[in-house]
């Protein structure tokens, strides 16, 4: 596996590892389900034109194209829908470190969709980092103001599965040929028009003109560094490196999450927070060393 691919690996898992923290600030001053939805239509607004510009291909097969709208439904719908929920209702540190059991979620779909068995090395470090994230999620944060909820942190799990269907989806399609942009633009474009018409329900009672300006940059941060440029090198490091090597590097994601919503947001790091963490860490050692 090339140095690049792992690198380009990283930067996609440093651009989501702020999503979280992203998400909270834009749920401050908008309705949950407005950011959910705003981050993909906006994606698909910004993808667009460049899709056009780059003559960048629809899939040629009817299984690519399938693959597509699995992708396209699990990253821009399924997902965002249920993380933005649980971010709305727990902290960006949990949220952060729940979204690091993503490479397990990952690995186990492509596994079972390829009738592979990993090795039992690999089951011990996601062992580890799941028992690190039972003792993330039975943490609770009291007397601050943005406490960790139960609710929250399931439902932030729950995304997991969405987001990894959608990566393995994704990854299946560039293993096949078609472009990683394809993947992330069309994908994004397709269902930013079906969503487009909620704009007016979702957003109904809201002042625009009163949202503040740090909204709306982390709303437009969701919409093109998450979902449009993250995606798009994660695809392309997926098809490249592997999705069971590459998706390993995920449990490094919440580094620069929990480490923005301590400076921007003023969450404390809790000693069972610490706890957990290094258990997660240490799973994704264990996992990485069994390849």
């Amino acid at each position: 596996m090339s140095l690049i691919v792992v690198l380009v690996a990283v930067l996609a898992v440093v651009l989501w590892g702020a999503s979280p923290v992203a998400a909270k600030l834009a749920v401050a001053d908008l309705p949950v389900m407005a950011v959910a939805v705003l981050r993909t239509v906006l994606g698909g607004l910004a993808a667009l034109p460049v899709a056009l510009v780059m003559r960048v291909p629809l899939p040629a097969t009817g299984d690519q194209r399938l693959l597509l709208v699995l992708s396209g439904f699990c990253g821009f719908v399924g997902f965002p829908v249920l993380f933005t929920i649980g971010v709305g209702m727990t902290s960006a540190n949990h949220a952060s470190m729940i979204l690091a059991s993503l490479p397990i979620f990952t690995g186990a779909i492509a596994m079972t969709w390829d009738a592979k068995r990993p090795r039992p090395l690999w089951w011990i470090g996601c062992a580890v980092a799941l028992a690190g994230e039972v003792v993330l999620i039975s943490s609770r944060e009291t007397g601050t103001a943005n406490a960790a909820s139960l609710t929250g942190d399931l439902i932030v799990l729950a995304s997991n599965g969405f987001a990894s269907l959608g990566y393995v989806a994704g990854a299946r399609l560039q293993r096949q040929g078609y472009p990683s942009t394809g993947t992330t633009f069309w994908g994004v474009v397709i269902f930013a028009v079906l969503l487009a018409p909620t704009l007016p329900f979702v957003l109904g009672g809201v002042d625009l003109d009163m949202v503040p300006f740090d909204a709306w940059v982390a709303v437009a941060y969701l919409a093109i560094g998450v979902t449009i440029v993250g995606y798009i090198m994660w695809y392309w490091a997926l098809g490249k490196g592997g999705i069971e090597r590459i998706g390993l590097i995920q449990f490094l994601q919440p580094v620069s999450g929990v480490i923005l919503a301590l400076f921007l947001l003023g969450e404390r790091f809790t000693l069972i927070f610490v706890l957990a963490s290094v258990l997660v860490l240490f799973g994704v050692w264990l996992a990485i060393r069994a390849k």
